[in-house]
């Protein structure tokens, strides 16, 4: 089956942490708290798995990102989808200076098993901020009702 894995630098811990050494009034005039307790809230790629007949279909949210922004990599029977954008514009425009810039940068990344495919076996496509990733389904091996006998040796 088709499961994805999440990885996260982020312990259970960490978070309980935070959340106690928080004041009662921290966050009201100043940004920053909330944006870091946004981002680890967001930093995940919302990914959809479906099951059809004969394959799975990965669908990941992937707005704002170019075909050309999109990498999927197989390896040791681990698919790797990563995505990753980031503007480069100059600190004024024709109005004056940013004093805040927000989603100038992002990326995402998720892993999944999926045991015994090649590459070629792989159909993926992007459309309107959707990644659409096809996956054949192995066959499965039949279990053989007998238990094998094995030799124990001298």
């Amino acid at each position: 089956m088709l499961m994805p894995m999440i990885w996260s630098n982020n312990d259970i811990f960490d978070e309980m942490d935070n959340f106690f050494n928080r004041g009662l009034f921290d966050g009201l005039c100043d940004n920053t708290a909330s944006d870091k307790q946004f981002q680890s809230m967001t930093g995940l790629m919302k990914t959809d798995v479906i099951e059809k007949d004969d394959s799975y279909q990965l669908e990941a949210e992937l707005p704002g990102f170019n075909k050309e922004d999109i990498k999927i990599d197989l390896k040791n029977d681990v698919l790797t989808i990563s995505a990753s954008h980031s503007e480069n514009k100059d600190d004024k425009d024709n109005n004056g200076k940013y004093i805040r810039r927000e989603r100038r940068s992002s990326s995402f990344q998720r892993s999944f098993r999926v045991d015994g495919l090649k590459p070629e076996d792989i159909i993926a496509q992007y459309r309107n901020g959707v990644l659409t990733v096809s996956l054949p389904k192995k066959e499965a091996i039949p279990e053989k009702e007998e238990a094998a006998r094995i030799e124990v040796k001298d």
